[in-house]
């Protein structure tokens, strides 16, 4: 996401803008954007956790032969995500150099935030929605016909209400509730956000005690949506954005869940720690002004055994583990 999409409210809070594109790609192409494979390309920066939600998914499906992915580097400009890690900056598939060209192909005078994740139409280069949270119940629920043999199901009819109730918490005090801490515009909007991100943690920690994942004892998308913050908050959150009560390795529960996940095919083969530092470290200029970038934590800790299997449930149910990652694809480090 970034380029922060948000603003601070009269009481100095973090208020995130969530008016996305919420044109969707579907079956029936009732929005004017129907799947088809090869069509469309996915923009997901490594380094940030909301675009980290549809790298996981697109790995767990099987869709990488399907809609193809677009990694810019981990900072940008005031304006825009940009393409530095490609060979002369210039994205090899849409032939940009900065995500804002697509988001103007379409909207011509877009006045919001550039952000990531995006889908861009490959045909006409038009960005065609970066709604983060449909995107991957999309790919999850209309690119069925396009899923690998095995693939898991993500987002099971029977326990959807669930998981969307345990993933709007998650959001508001965990996801987003770091931010909250990091970019308070007070000291008591700062206080009130982190106690609501360690009482969620806390809650969190104690759900998680008798059972293997979140909802049900599978992997579903609100796994997921934990993840990707648990994933930065000992790099990044602890000490960049001050939620520093404790740090995630010193949640015994939360912290096994986490390594958990990482150690599961699908989730830590998209995890660039080296990125997801220098992108924080490095745009945030308003909150680390040197720009330098902490050498630490060590991160071998991430493979230490969990334990967790002991619980039961099964990551991917009756499916079976997605293949290794695309050669270019695959994270250096």
């Amino acid at each position: 996401m970034s380029l922060n999409p948000s603003y601070i409210t009269p009481g100095l809070d973090f208020n995130r803008d969530t008016n996305y594109i919420e044109d969707r790609i579907t079956q029936d192409g009732r929005d004017g954007w129907p799947v088809e494979p090869g069509r469309y390309r996915l923009v997901a920066a490594r380094a940030c956790p909301w675009a980290n939600r549809t790298t996981i998914v697109r790995r767990l499906l099987g869709l990488e032969g399907v809609i193809s992915l677009g990694l810019p580097g981990p900072t940008h400009d005031r304006n825009s995500w940009t393409f530095d890690l490609d060979p002369g900056g210039v994205d090899p598939v849409l032939g940009i150099e900065r995500l804002q060209q697509a988001f103007f192909a379409r909207f011509p005078d877009y006045p919001r935030g550039i952000t990531v994740p995006a889908i861009v139409d490959v045909p006409t280069g038009k960005v065609v929605t970066n709604n983060y949270p449909q995107i991957t119940l999309d790919f999850e629920t209309e690119w069925t016909a396009y899923h690998r043999p095995g693939a898991p199901d993500l987002y099971p009819e029977a326990l959807r209400a669930e998981i969307d109730e345990v993933a709007d918490l998650i959001f508001h005090d965990v996801n987003n509730g770091v931010y909250k801490c990091g970019f308070a515009g007070s000291q008591k909007s700062y206080e009130r956000a982190y106690d609501a991100l360690f009482a969620r943690l806390d809650w969190l920690e104690q759900r998680l005690t008798g059972q293997r994942y979140l909802v049900g004892d599978t992997i579903t998308e609100a796994d997921i949506r934990l993840f990707t913050t648990l994933a930065r908050f000992d790099a990044v959150y602890h000490g960049h954005f001050k939620c520093n009560r404790n740090k995630l390795s010193e949640m015994p529960v939360l912290w096994a869940y986490a390594r958990d996940l990482f150690q599961t095919p699908g989730f830590g083969d998209t995890i660039d720690f080296d990125q997801i530092k220098r992108h924080y470290y490095v745009t945030h200029v308003d909150i680390n002004p040197s720009g330098i970038v902490p050498k630490g934590p060590d991160t071998a800790a991430w493979l230490a055994p969990h334990a967790r299997a002991d619980l039961g449930g099964h990551p991917f149910g009756a499916g079976t583990a997605p293949e290794p990652p695309l050669p270019f694809e695959r994270i250096a480090n």
